[in-house]
This record gives C-alpha cells, sequence and structure tokens, in this order.
C-alpha cells in the first residue's frame, strides 16, 4: 500500500508486522529509484527449501516493486544474504527465473543466521525507471 510522504518519495507496505515493530517500508520509491528492503519466505514456509523460500521472497519483492511502478525488467541491482553457502544453486535458480533477461548486477554472502531460525534466505532489490516514468 503506498504512502506518499513529500514531494518525489512515496514508503510502500505489504502489511507486514514487523514494518510497524522495527520502522521499515517493504520498499521506498525515491524518484526514479525504488529501493525494496531485505526479503525473506514468510511465515508457512518453514519446512521450504532455499528455491521454494527464495520464490516467496521474488514473490513479495515483484509485488512491492508493482505498488511502486516498477517490475523485474526495472531492477538493477540484488542483494542475496544465504544461511548455507551449499543453497546457492537453488537460489541462484530462482533469482535467474524472475531475472533472467534483466541480468541485474548482484551480490551473494552468507550470514550465520535470519531473524527466524528456519529462514534460508534474504533479497533486497533496487531498481531504477525511466527518467519519464
Amino acid at each position: 500500500m503506498p504512502t506518499t510522504l513529500n514531494a518525489g518519495r512515496t514508503n510502500i507496505s505489504s502489511g507486514g508486522a514487523y514494518e510497524a515493530v522495527f520502522g521499515y517500508s517493504r520498499a521506498v520509491r525515491a524518484g526514479d529509484d525504488v529501493h525494496v528492503s531485505g526479503t525473506c519466505a514468510p511465515a508457512g514456509h518453514e519446512k521450504s527449501d532455499a528455491y521454494t523460500q527464495a520464490r516467496a521472497a521474488l514473490g513479495i519483492i515483484e509485488k512491492a516493486l508493482g505498488d511502486a511502478g516498477a517490475g523485474p525488467q526495472h531492477v538493477v541491482r540484488t542483494v542475496v544474504y544465504l544461511r548455507d553457502i551449499n543453497d546457492a544453486e537453488d537460489v541462484a535458480r530462482a533469482h535467474l527465473e524472475s531475472f533472467d533477461a534483466v541480468r541485474p548486477a548482484s551480490t551473494l554472502v552468507q550470514v550465520t543466521s535470519m531473524l527466524r531460525p528456519w529462514q534460508k534466505v534474504e533479497i533486497e532489490a533496487y531498481a531504477k525507471l525511466p527518467s519519464e516514468a
């Protein structure tokens, strides 16, 4: 749900519980730039593998991009955080399915933990809209 704060800046909320607790937005559109917060698979994916969790996170990201007037084709950079580096190929497959022809710059980082012990992957995205958008 978009909320315009001032000229050129719109906060996008997914309605997630942690947005209010931590004081952040799922995404922020500032002019032609869209920044999507780190996104994990939601509850209900406790027993899902890394690929399925990545697909769920990317679905949330795609919705936030859409709410900001963007889409996967506008993504210029992603950052992927993995708890287990052995899941890299599965998560890469999910990333490729979302961004195949786009080929954004991307960074993959192994981390020791996530907010919930069952979460395997978190993904951030940055998009750039054409100036006339």
